[in-house]
């Protein structure tokens, strides 16, 4: 699995111009991508390290608090380009991505793992074409894959 996530102050996911995720503020956009030999484990583990990361500035300005210190929101939008193979060619390749039957299952799990911890999360709708708004606060963004 593979995350790509944003430390933001404002986001939504819309699709046909129909709100799927309502706008947030304090919180994460996190853009994850599944792979083809993911499993469960992996994404209880990602969500876990990804509800403890300390990213959100405490009273000093020191990244020291994580979105559950700060009682922040996420949005979770899948994105099967972060496994993308742009070493041949110009065109990508997507061969590594997970088809969609699996992903659209790890994501929502991924999903339900953030909202065990307490963390109120939505998400994109799977295989749509969306259109993300974030304010990216810092900009803050860290590369994640286990």
């Amino acid at each position: 699995m593979r995350a790509l996530i944003q430390r933001i102050c404002k986001g939504s996911v819309t699709v046909d111009q129909r709100m799927v995720a309502e706008e947030i503020d304090i919180g994460l956009m996190i853009f994850l991508g599944v792979g083809h030999e993911d499993y469960e484990e992996k994404a209880a583990s990602l969500a876990k390290k990804i509800a403890n990361l300390r990213i959100f500035g405490d009273a000093d300005g020191k990244m020291n608090l994580s979105i559950l210190d700060v009682k922040g929101k996420a949005i979770v939008v899948s994105q099967f380009t972060l496994f993308a193979d742009t070493k041949k060619g110009n065109r990508p390749s997507f061969i590594n991505a997970a088809k969609p039957e699996l992903a659209d299952k790890l994501v929502n799990y991924f999903s339900d793992q953030l909202r065990m911890f307490g963390i109120s999360t939505q998400q994109g709708e799977f295989a749509a074409h969306m259109m993300v708004s974030l304010v990216n606060d810092g900009p803050v963004t860290i590369w994640i894959e286990n």
